[in-house]
């Protein structure tokens, strides 16, 4: 069938000569054959494709092997390849296969000549290395200290226009930086240097913490205690990666060795309102308390008064196979803020592979947009202790092989649930997938989880592919704040969830039987909950998920609400989920599968 269609469009039958290791040769494309794509207008590739490397960094001098899989899903549309290395610190690009700054294309071609092919499957081929589309001697280290990127654009038959792009970033070091003990000065990490935590590494005595783009932090499997970094209420982080230069904060293991809890991860504590009242045996005013997982000391103690204390400012970081457990049941989540306030900056995150949850907030005023979760143990958005925040823009995902618990778990408190000042944070434009089988370690484990009196509003989400109901608010004190117009929702397109009984088409077969009269807008503010498959293009393509949506898509209807007006929100966000059209996290972000990786 596929030589039948190739025929038709005049694809040549001769082999280019240039193959992935294990695969068919690439089939050169006809004049014809592109003239024809080029036709098409503003068209889109469904083609998946991630790149690996055998390690996360390396020395100058160090020879590197870049793996490659490629699933076309059929695809037919000539494609041209252009492949460079970009070193982020200069921005200069070395193209393949040549090693000089002309572009060309993997066939050594100038740009305006490139050569169109048909693309080939592979399964974890290698793409540069012996054996490899590309020769092994393109993957020495240079002597260039920083982060670099590894790029694989597949441009249209013409070289034009770029359909697909690929990226792999790795840290090129020249010292390694043992970091144990605690930081009780400013300090400034680099970008040149590998970072190696062991050990509980306390931020404070007033000291900032200062991580330039690009840099590589590891926490070393096996210390005890496991190596985390506590941000004091005391201290400040200042994390600011971009896109090209994000910040990671992984584990010291390979690619294809590392594991959930393999460190601790990030802790962020602060002086805003939290709501815990004096605890025996706890010694903690009112109003402050200790993080979960480490003795109750002043380091790791949280809360205040001041709800405009800044914790630092987090943008563009990675934190990979976090969540240590400290003690039985008391494992360390991948972003953790105890009490944090509004000073407090948090945009584009990731956190991937957590023991626990993904991100929790312990009471608090912080805000925080562009988060991105996946495959974590526990819970992906996890709130309590009189969270007040803003969160916009999230996806968070899981899957039957890398299963999770609850999409959201909101808590006023599980000390008083009338404790004050009330958990109640303000949501837009979140997107939940679940495993599609029973939680991690939780038997009811729902997209959306209230209880223990919490409040909020939660707006424009998809919930979907949860064993367990769509939506489920538990306890007769989570109830009241739904009477009480407290706890609302506006805006929750559900599809595919309560996979347990059965699921079903309707909005009775997609939420908790209490709930159904909220969601049906017949007590309290439930408001536009929606029925339909979201239609997203690749979401379950985990090393390469694409959760942007196809044309006819619910997720864009007329009537969705729009974010409020009040300097946080991005107002023209009048759609449901976390990705709209735009596809934010390119680029930043790691989605590597642990199984599509090991060989």
């Amino acid at each position: 069938m596929i030589n039948r269609v190739l025929k038709s469009l005049g694809v040549c039958a001769v082999l280019a000569g240039a193959t992935f290791a294990g695969s068919p040769a690439l089939q050169p494309a006809s004049s014809a054959a592109v003239q024809r794509a080029a036709a098409v207008e503003n068209y889109e590739t469904g083609v998946a494709a991630w790149l690996w490397a055998d390690k996360v960094w390396f020395t100058p001098g160090e020879r590197m092997t870049v793996n490659w899989t490629v699933k076309t899903y059929h695809e037919i549309y000539p494609f041209t390849m252009v492949a460079y290395r970009q070193n982020n610190q200069t921005g200069a690009k070395t193209y393949f296969p040549n090693g000089t700054s002309e572009v060309t294309d993997i066939f050594g071609k100038p740009s305006n000549a490139f050569q169109p092919f048909i693309l080939a499957d592979t399964g974890k081929g290698v793409l540069v290395g012996d054996g490899g589309l590309l020769p092994a001697d393109l993957g020495l280290i240079p002597d260039e200290p920083g982060m670099h990127t590894i790029v694989v654009e597949l441009r249209d038959g013409t070289g034009l226009r770029i359909l697909k792009t690929s990226y792999l970033k790795i840290s090129v070091i020249k010292d390694f930086v043992d970091v144990a003990g605690n930081i009780e000065q400013d300090t400034t990490w680099t970008n040149d240097k590998l970072y190696r935590l062991s050990g509980v590494i306390f931020v404070r005595n007033n000291a900032t913490l200062t991580i330039k783009p690009g840099t590589l932090v590891i926490g070393q499997p096996g210390s005890q205690p496991p190596s985390v970094i506590v941000v004091t209420r005391n201290g400040k982080l200042m994390a600011e990666g971009t896109r090209s230069q994000p910040i990671i904060m992984t584990s010291a293991l390979n690619p294809g060795e590392r594991t959930r809890g393999d460190w601790g991860g990030l802790i962020l504590l602060g002086k805003a309102p939290i709501n815990v009242a004096p605890q025996a045996g706890k010694d903690n005013a009112n109003g402050e308390f200790f993080v979960e997982g480490l003795p109750a000391t002043e380091d790791t103690r949280y809360g205040g008064t001041d709800a405009a204390h800044s914790c630092g400012s987090l943008k563009y970081v990675r934190v990979e196979y976090a969540g240590s457990i400290f003690a039985p049941n008391n494992e360390s989540n991948a972003f953790t803020f105890g009490g944090c306030g509004t000073g407090t900056k948090a945009d584009y995150l990731q956190a991937i592979y957590g023991l626990d949850d993904s991100f929790e907030w312990f009471g608090g005023t912080m805000n925080a947009s562009h988060l991105i979760g996946g495959f974590s143990a526990d819970d992906y958005v996890d709130f309590q202790l009189g969270f007040t925040g803003k969160i916009q823009h999230g996806i968070f995902y899981q899957n039957a092989d890398s299963t999770g618990n609850r999409g959201v778990e909101g808590d006023n408190s599980e000390y008083d649930q009338a404790a004050t000042p009330v958990s109640s944070p303000t949501m837009f434009n979140l997107t939940f997938i679940g495993s599609g089988v029973p939680g991690y370690d939780e038997s009811n484990a729902p997209g959306l989880y209230l209880r223990r009196a919490a409040a909020g509003s939660f707006n424009n989400t998809i919930v979907t592919n949860f064993y367990s109901a769509g939506v489920f608010i538990d306890g007769s004190a989570t109830q009241t704040q739904v009477t009480d117009g407290k706890l609302t929702m506006n805006g929750i397109l559900l599809w595919n969830n309560n996979l347990g009984k059965g699921g079903g088409d309707t909005l009775a077969s997609q939420v908790d039987a209490n709930i159904l009269d909220f969601a049906e807008g017949n007590r309290g503010n439930g408001k536009n909950f929606f029925v339909g498959d979201p239609m997203m293009r690749r979401p379950f393509e985990w090393s390469d998920p694409d959760f942007r949506v196809i044309p006819g898509s619910p997720v864009f209807r007329a009537n969705w609400i729009q974010p409020p007006d009040d300097g946080f929100f991005d107002q023209s966000a009048r759609y449901v989920g976390g990705a709209g059209d735009t596809a934010w996290w390119q680029e930043w972000t790691s989605f590597l599968q642990d199984s599509d990786i090991r060989k």
